[in-house]
């Protein structure tokens, strides 16, 4: 079974919250009714309401976890389940905000969730996710030059990643799939944010390790 992949993952694999995406939010969409799909332990849903990011959560998770804040009373509702394999008792066009981090790579068919969860999405809504991005030059040097493609526990050749994506793949999947890209984007953060900067986005593919998306029907 799937969710058999995912029980040896770390507790932190579930359960940091992802400001890196929602400082994505846009203000017009905040304080409202927010899903996450893949909301690991709550935390970020959690975090979100605790600090205005939303008023309503849902969340979406494969795997229940015993002592997480899957069970607070904070959520509105919080479902356990394939993504791929469920029918969501949500009404349609009712989320100003759907997350969606790091999960589509997970996916066999992510077009299809895509298509899915657009159903959700208010017409002014925002869906934000994060997909890593495989053209990242530690990850190029360790399979074209040690001709090694060993997989791991996380990052971006996670065994439980079914999918890989280049920046070009992942735009594609959305216009693909009738999306409004509003933003594509790298973590605003660290040396090599610095080095892009510098180089004036020269080598952005290569040195960006995850992609951001900001999306509208």
């Amino acid at each position: 079974m799937k969710e058999n992949l995912y029980s040896d993952k770390i507790d932190d694999y579930f359960s940091h919250v992802r400001t890196d995406a929602i400082n994505l939010i846009p203000e017009v969409n905040r304080n409202a009714n927010m899903l996450e799909i893949g909301a690991g332990n709550g935390s970020t849903l959690v975090y979100c309401k605790r600090n205005g990011y939303a008023k309503n959560i849902v969340g979406i998770e494969l795997c229940k976890m015993e002592g997480s804040l899957q069970d607070s009373d904070e959520f509105d509702d919080f479902i356990i389940g394939d993504i791929e394999n469920i029918d969501l008792a949500l009404k349609e066009k009712s989320f100003d905000v759907i997350l969606c981090l790091d999960v589509l790579e997970h996916l066999v068919n992510p077009s299809s969730v895509l298509q899915n969860i657009k159903l959700y999405l208010k017409d002014d809504g925002v869906l934000i996710t994060s997909i890593p991005n495989i053209r990242e030059f530690k990850t190029m040097i360790t399979i074209f030059f040690k001709g090694d493609f060993k997989y791991a526990d996380a990052g971006i050749l996670d065994r439980t990643h079914l999918r890989f994506f280049c920046k070009k793949n992942i735009m594609d999947l959305f216009i693909d799939n009738h999306f409004k890209i509003i933003k594509i984007t790298d973590a605003k953060n660290g040396k090599r944010w610095i080095l892009n900067r510098f180089t004036l986005g020269l080598f952005e593919e290569f040195i960006t390790a995850q992609y951001y998306t900001v999306l509208k029907k």
